[in-house]
């Protein structure tokens, strides 16, 4: 049976903006104003703001905090938390730009997503030393797994938005895997080409479609299967996996022998 044409994807600009929404931590790298020339990494609990800019609360006593008043240019990089055998096969994102403190006007604002994000930091957000900062994106690189990695434009990242599944497909996913397992093995034989899956887990879904992990006896390859319309609710993306798991039992049956 031969696969249907590439289906088609979520730009990278989505896929980074899905990817910061959906983190809580990344990695700050800045200037060490100790050590010059070298960059200084700091684990960094994150916020985002409207345009997808990172934001953080900094001690002005932080090593980082520091050097940023020495020289204001860093990166955050962002990874997939997602478990897999294989680190590199996560997706991962870097944000470069310069951070500076965030004007009082926008406090209120960025203090109540970073709070949302991170409650614990409610302790010790009053503290005098204690300031919220912002990585004004200027640049961005972006690597989905192997194979497939890229810059994305600054104007991109900040007019897309993340995936409206996002927050509902660890869920799905999981409902998907324990309960049916079938269905995944039917999509991958009648959408993918594959006839010879003996089990398939879906490990990942958006607005678009979703991607399924196959197995057989021979090899292991990952599949992308299109929905026929763009789905932007849990409910619209359970009505359409039903409907794929009624169109592939009619593709198997009127497939020849």
């Amino acid at each position: 049976m031969t696969a249907r044409a590439a289906p088609s994807e979520p730009s990278f600009a989505e896929r980074v903006r899905t990817l910061v929404h959906l983190g809580r931590l990344g990695t700050l790298s800045t200037h060490s104003r100790r050590v010059a020339g070298f960059p200084f990494g700091s684990v960094a609990p994150y916020g985002v703001d409207a345009g997808g800019c990172p934001t953080f609360l900094f001690s002005s006593m932080a090593m980082h905090a520091q050097n940023l008043a020495v020289d204001a240019r860093a990166s955050l990089l962002v990874t997939q938390s997602a478990p897999a055998s294989n680190p590199l096969a996560l997706a991962r994102a870097t944000l470069l730009g310069p951070v500076a403190r965030v004007g009082d006007g926008e406090v209120d604002t960025v203090k109540e997503d970073y709070l949302r994000r991170h409650a614990d930091a409610r302790q010790w957000v009053g503290f005098g030393d204690f300031a919220f900062y912002r990585l004004q994106v200027e640049e961005l690189y972006y690597v989905a797994g192997f194979g497939a990695m890229g810059w994305v434009g600054a104007a991109e990242y900040g007019h897309a938005a993340p995936d409206p599944l996002a927050d509902a497909a660890a869920d799905i996913l999981q409902h998907m895997n324990a309960d049916h397992a079938e269905a995944l093995v039917l999509y991958c034989r009648a959408f993918g080409g594959l006839d010879g899956v003996e089990q398939a887990t879906m490990i990942g879904i958006d607005r678009l479609g979703f991607h399924l992990h196959a197995r057989s006896t021979q090899d292991e390859q990952t599949v992308r299967i299109a929905f026929a319309n763009e789905v932007r609710t849990t409910e619209a993306a359970r009505s359409a996996l039903v409907d794929l798991v009624r169109q592939a039992r009619a593709r198997l049956a009127a497939a020849p022998a």
